[in-house]
C-alpha cells in the first residue's frame, strides 16, 4: 500500500513539473512573440512618420515655405 501511494505521489509530482515546464515555454514564446510585436510596431511609426515628414516637406517646397533650400 505505502509502495502505491509513493509510486502515486512520484507521479504527480512528475506531471507537475512538466506542466511547469511547458508553462514556462509557452510564457518564453509569448514574450518573444510580444517583443516582436513591439519591433514591428516601432518600425511601422517609424515609417508613417518619414512619410509623414516627406509629405510635409513636399507641401513646403510647393508653397515656397521649405526655408532649408
Amino acid at each position: 500500500m505505502a509502495d502505491n501511494k509513493q509510486n502515486i505521489s512520484y507521479q504527480a509530482g512528475q506531471a507537475t513539473g512538466q506542466t511547469k515546464e511547458k508553462a514556462s515555454g509557452m510564457m518564453d514564446k509569448a514574450k518573444d512573440a510580444a517583443a516582436s510585436a513591439q519591433d514591428s510596431m516601432q518600425q511601422a511609426g517609424q515609417q508613417m512618420k518619414e512619410k509623414a515628414q516627406g509629405a510635409t516637406d513636399g507641401v513646403k517646397d510647393k508653397t515656397g515655405m521649405n526655408k532649408n533650400t
